[in-house]
C-alpha cells in the first residue's frame, strides 16, 4: 500500500480556454502514462473524451486521471472551465488536497478565473499557479503576477523568471534552484538543463531576492537568516516554500507553454514539491449518526471507515460508477459498508482507479485515495461511506440552484418511460439538473444552470439513451420565498376500514438571509410526537417545499422549526407525518406572505474602447446596473454589471451588432432578488414557471 507522503490529489482549475485540458495532456505525456500528445481542438485529448466535448472542444465533465512523477503518485482531475458545468469543479474541489490554477498568459485573470478561485478558498485548498500560452502574442508574465495579486489578493510569489517572449520564449529559470530549463523546438518538450543565460544574470539575481522577501514576510525563519546572510539553499528556500504554501499564506507562480509543451517538467516538480499530501491538509469532519456528536476523521488507513460519494456517472456498457474520496480506514472490495445518508448498507462490489474514461481494477482504496466503486444502486453525490460500527455523516457538498428550465416531451406515447428514465439518470449524475412536474400544464421541465449546460443534457438524451424528445425554448427558472414569519398546522386523520392514518405537525416558518437555502430544525417538547417520525416529518417539509405556491417553483431561504403536533399509538406512521408536514408547509408558505425571486446574473463584458459608450447604453436599457470598469489588455474596456438572466436572453447576438463582432461576454449567477410586483403578476399571469 503506497505510503501517504507520496500521494498527491490535486485539481486543474481555470477560466475557460486558459489551458487546462492541454496542461494535463502534456502531464500525461511525461509521466508516462499516454505515449502521443492529443490536442483539443482535434479532439483527441484523453480527459475530454465525451463527444459534446471533443466536438465543443471544450470539457464539460471532470475527469480523473492518476499517473506518477519522481514515485509520487499523483491522481488529477481536470475541471471545466465554463461556468454552465460549476458544479463539476465543486464537487471536484471538495474532494482535493491541492490545485494548479492555470491563467493565459496574455488574458490574465478572467471572470471565471475569479468564481474558482473563490470556490477554492471556501474549501481552504492549497494552490500554486502556472501562468499558460507564453508563446502568445501580448503574453506578459509579470502583468499576470500583478493581477493575480491586485484581483485575488493571495500573495502570489513568483518562482520562476520566463526565458523570452511571446514567439521568441525558450524556458524557464527556476528561481530556487538558479538553473534553466532550455526547451527545443520541435515540441516534444526535451529541455537541457544547465546554467543561468549570462544576460538573465541581474534580473535573476533580482527576482530571486523578492522571492526571498515575501518568504521573510510569512516566515520567520528565512526572515532570520536573510538579515544575517545565512544560507539560503534550494533544499531550505523548497521546504519554506512547502510550508507557506500549504499554510495558505502565499501561492507559487510558475509558466511555461503547454501547447508547445514547456515549463511542464518543472511544474510536475512544483506539484511534488508544494502541494500537500493528504494527511497535510485539515482532517475532515463529520457527525456522529446515533449521538450527534461532531467526529474528526484522520487520513489514516488503520481508523474507521470514512469515504465521500462525489460524483456519479452512468457507463452505457458497465453501468453505474460512483466515484470516491477516501478520507479514513481502508475501502476494501467484497466489504459490507454503511451509506450514512440512507442508513442502508451496500456491497462493494468492483474497485477501480480512472483512466479518464478507462479504469483499472484495484482491491482496495486506502485513506487518501480517489477511485471509483462500480455497481451502487442506492449512492447519490454526497453520501458517505462508512463502517456499521462507526455511523458517521461527513458534510454534504452545496450546489447553486439552477436558473434556467425548459420543457422535455416525449415524441411518442411510448418513449414516455424512457424519456423519465434517462432524465432521471442524468439528474442522478448532475445535481444542477432538477426534475420536475408543471403542476399546471402537467409538463416535465429540466432545469439546469444555462443554456449550454441544457443543451448538452438534451443532446446527451439523444446520443446516450437514444431517446428524441420534444424541447421548448429556455426559460427562466424563478425561485419563491417568504417575507414574514408563520406558523401552520398539518392534520392527516383518515380512517378507512382498517388502520387508520394519522398525524398532526406544527411548524414555524421564518425568512432567512439570502443564499441560505433550507434550514429544518426539531424544538419538540415532550413526547407528543415520537422521535422516531422526526426524518418523515423533514423529509415531507423538504418535498412540500420543492414546489411553491405562487408558481409551482422551489422555496427558498427558509427556516422550519418542527415545535409540536400529536400521534397516535396506532394509527401514526412515517406516510402519514410525510403527508401532514406537507400540509403545514403549504398552508405556512401562504400565511409568509411569499413573493417571487429571479436569478440576478454578474455579466463581465470585454468591448473595443470605441463601443464602449453603446453597450454601457444597451446594459443600462436591460436593467443593468454597472459595478465596475477598468481597461483590459490594452485596447479592451471591461465592463461588469449585474443584470437579471430575463433581460439577457439574445445578448451575444446584440452585442456582435454593437461591436461588429469583436465584444465577448460571459455571465455568471450572483443571486436571486425579489421580481417587482406588476412583472410578477404578469409573470403569474402568462403562466411562466
Amino acid at each position: 500500500m503506497r505510503s501517504l507522503e507520496t500521494m498527491r490529489n490535486i485539481g486543474i482549475i481555470a477560466h475557460i480556454d486558459a489551458g487546462k485540458t492541454t496542461v494535463t495532456e502534456r502531464i500525461l505525456y511525461h509521466t508516462g502514462r499516454i505515449h502521443r500528445m492529443g490536442n483539443v481542438d482535434e479532439g483527441t485529448t484523453v480527459t475530454d473524451f465525451m463527444p459534446q466535448e471533443r466536438e465543443r472542444g471544450i470539457t464539460i465533465q471532470s475527469a480523473a486521471v492518476s499517473c506518477t512523477w519522481r514515485g509520487h503518485q499523483i491522481t488529477i482531475i481536470d475541471t471545466p472551465g465554463h461556468i454552465d458545468f460549476t458544479a463539476e469543479v465543486q464537487r471536484s474541489l471538495r474532494v482535493l488536497d491541492g490545485g494548479v490554477v492555470v491563467f493565459d498568459g496574455v488574458a490574465g485573470v478572467e471572470p471565471q478565473s475569479e468564481t474558482v478561485w473563490h470556490q477554492a478558498d471556501r474549501y481552504a485548498v492549497p494552490r500554486i499557479c502556472f501562468v499558460n500560452k507564453m508563446d502568445r502574442t501580448g503574453a506578459d508574465f509579470w502583468h499576470v503576477v500583478r493581477m493575480i495579486e491586485e484581483r485575488l489578493q493571495p500573495a502570489p510569489v513568483a518562482v520562476q523568471v520566463p526565458i523570452g517572449a511571446e514567439k521568441d520564449f525558450r524556458g524557464v529559470v527556476d528561481l530556487v534552484a538558479e538553473r534553466a530549463y532550455l526547451y527545443e523546438g520541435n515540441g516534444e518538450g526535451q529541455c537541457e538543463v544547465g546554467p543561468i543565460p549570462p544576460e538573465m544574470a541581474d534580473e535573476v539575481a533580482r527576482r530571486r531576492e523578492e522571492m526571498v522577501e515575501r518568504l521573510a514576510d510569512v516566515d520567520d525563519e528565512v526572515a532570520e537568516r536573510y538579515l544575517e546572510g545565512g544560507d539560503l539553499s534550494p533544499e531550505f528556500l523548497r521546504a519554506a516554500l512547502r510550508k507557506a504554501t500549504l499554510a495558505r499564506h502565499i501561492v507559487p507562480v510558475l509558466c511555461g507553454s503547454a501547447l508547445r509543451n514547456k515549463g511542464i517538467q518543472p511544474l510536475l516538480d512544483a506539484v511534488v514539491d508544494y502541494l500537500p499530501a493528504p494527511h497535510e491538509v485539515a482532517a475532515v469532519r463529520g457527525h456522529h449518526l446515533a449521538t450527534g456528536e461532531e467526529v474528526t476523521c484522520p487520513v489514516d488507513p488503520d481508523a474507521p471507515l470514512a469515504a465521500l460519494a462525489f460524483k456519479v456517472n452512468t457507463d452505457p456498457y458497465i453501468g453505474r460508477l460512483v466515484y470516491v474520496r477516501v478520507y479514513a480506514g481502508v475501502l476494501r472490495r467484497g466489504d459490507t459498508v454503511l451509506n450514512a445518508s440512507t442508513g442502508k448498507e451496500e456491497r462493494v462490489g468492483r474497485l477501480v482507479r480512472m483512466y479518464a474514461d478507462r479504469r483499472e481494477e484495484v482491491e482496495a482504496l486506502p485513506a487518501g485515495d480517489i477511485g471509483a466503486v462500480l455497481g451502487a444502486r442506492e449512492v447519490s453525490t454526497g453520501h458517505t461511506f462508512c463502517g456499521p460500527d462507526r455511523p458517521v455523516a461527513l458534510e454534504n457538498i452545496q450546489f447553486p440552484q439552477p436558473v434556467l428550465s425548459l420543457s422535455v416531451q416525449p415524441r411518442t406515447r411510448a418513449d414516455q418511460d424512457r424519456l423519465m428514465e434517462a432524465l432521471q439518470k442524468l439528474a442522478e449524475e448532475d445535481p444542477t439538473l432538477h426534475l420536475r412536474q408543471d403542476p399546471r400544464t402537467g409538463e416535465t421541465l429540466l432545469a439546469g444552470m444555462g443554456e449550454l449546460h441544457l443543451d448538452v443534457a438534451v443532446d446527451r438524451l439523444r446520443r446516450e439513451f437514444g431517446v428524441t424528445a420534444l424541447v421548448s425554448p429556455p426559460r427562466v427558472a424563478y425561485c419563491e420565498t417568504i417575507t414574514r414569519p408563520a406558523r401552520a398546522e398539518g392534520r392527516l386523520a383518515k380512517q378507512t376500514g382498517g388502520r387508520g392514518q394519522f398525524a398532526h405537525v406544527v411548524l414555524e416558518l421564518e425568512p432567512l438571509p439570502e443564499g441560505s437555502g433550507v434550514v429544518f430544525e426539531e424544538a419538540l417538547r415532550g413526547q407528543n410526537v415520537p422521535r422516531q417520525f422526526v426524518p418523515a416529518i423533514e423529509a415531507g417539509v423538504r418535498d412540500a417545499l420543492a414546489r411553491g405556491v405562487l408558481s409551482g417553483n422551489p422555496v427558498v431561504d427558509v427556516k422550519v422549526t418542527l415545535v409540536d403536533g400529536k400521534a397516535h399509538e396506532v394509527d401514526s406512521s412515517d406516510q402519514a407525518f410525510h403527508t401532514a408536514a406537507g400540509l403545514a408547509i403549504k398552508e405556512g408558505v401562504r400565511r409568509g406572505a411569499p413573493i417571487l425571486l429571479e436569478p440576478v446574473m454578474r455579466v463581465d463584458v470585454q468591448v473595443p474602447g470605441e463601443f464602449l459608450g453603446d453597450v454601457l447604453s444597451d446594459l443600462m436599457a436591460r436593467g443593468g446596473q454597472v459595478s465596475s470598469m477598468a481597461p483590459r489588455n490594452g485596447t479592451l474596456q471591461g465592463v461588469q454589471a449585474q443584470v437579471t438572466l430575463a433581460s439577457m436572453f439574445g445578448y451575444a447576438t446584440a452585442l456582435r451588432s454593437l461591436t461588429q463582432g469583436r465584444g465577448t461576454f460571459s455571465m455568471e449567477f450572483h443571486r436571486y432578488a425579489p421580481v417587482p410586483e406588476k412583472v410578477a403578476q404578469e409573470i403569474l399571469r402568462r403562466g411562466e414557471r
